[in-house]
């Protein structure tokens, strides 16, 4: 009788982007393969996910770029990348209304950051602090209570990243505009960050915006815990391989979500899977 892997993937807290990502991923990975039985949960987001997939008490988890970042850089760390996600470039939004035209602007403002364990909100954190910007940062215990606090005036704005952040699509519609550091401030966060890159996000990702924007960044990715079979591992690249349009089209920062991204993004290819590795040399994908 073949084996039949049942996994837990960690997600976030309801309202961000990871439950709808980890909704979508595990919905299409399962129609793939009919020996993964992929259900997920809700966490506080990477900063729980993390210790957890280190425990071995989930299987799999979602975890944002810095958090990523950091514990693939443990030289021995077991956990290992079964997908690059997407990668996300950080940016702050305003109201249409604000009279805040840069992140220099928002110096001692409020400014939502986001949820305590959120990758996106230690992004921020890492992007205020390089630039020297101090503002007032509200932490969040969902995501969703962000755009009701731009929009009644408690907060001046609200921090995120990416294609397809529930924040941003909530505010885009309303006429909130992003600030994006500038290539100076870019030029200043990288220097001092060198694990972030230069990302940007695609024009017309929300309504009103219509041009691209560059920022700063890093991959997202969904990591495995240590002891997760090579078997379970290889029919998690091949459903992930085949769905790849499908994931797509139901999601449109799933786009990104490919094994050759994967292969592109991973630090150091020993850092994923072997049983990834395995469906890459079978698939033709070096």
């Amino acid at each position: 009788m073949e084996v039949i892997f049942a996994l837990v993937l960690a997600t976030a807290t309801p309202g961000g982007g990871f439950p709808v990502y980890g909704d979508a991923f595990a919905e299409i990975v399962n129609a793939q393969e009919p020996r993964l039985k992929i259900t997920t949960r809700n966490t506080k987001g990477s900063a729980e996910n993390v210790p957890l997939l280190e425990a071995n008490k989930i299987d799999l988890a979602l975890v944002a770029g810095e958090f990523a970042s950091a514990v693939l850089a443990k030289p021995d760390t077991g956990l290992r990348i079964i997908t690059a996600m997407y990668s996300s470039p950080g940016l702050a939004m305003v109201r249409g209304d604000s009279p805040y035209r840069s992140l220099g602007d928002l110096a001692g403002k409020p400014v939502v950051l986001g949820t305590q364990g959120s990758g996106i909100t230690a992004l921020g954190r890492t992007v205020f602090d390089s630039l020297g910007i101090e503002v007032r940062p509200i932490t969040l215990e969902k995501a969703a209570d962000g755009p009701p606090m731009l929009l009644d005036g408690r907060a001046d704005a609200l921090w995120g990243a990416g294609v397809g952040w529930p924040a941003f699509s909530a505010l885009a519609k309303t006429g909130g505009r992003f600030l994006a550091p500038n290539e100076q401030e870019i030029a200043t966060i990288l220097r001092k960050n060198p694990a972030l890159q230069t990302v940007a996000l695609p024009a017309k990702s929300y309504p009103g915006q219509d041009a691209p924007l560059r920022s700063v960044g890093s991959w997202s990715y969904v990591l495995a815990k240590p002891e997760l079979p090579p078997e379970a591992a290889y029919l998690l690249a091949r459903a992930i391989h085949r769905g790849e349009a499908a994931l797509a089209a139901r999601l449109e920062q799933a786009r990104e979500t490919t094994l050759a991204n994967t292969l592109a993004a991973a630090p150091r290819r020993e850092l994923i899977h072997p049983g990834v590795l395995r469906y890459l040399a079978e698939a033709g994908l070096r």
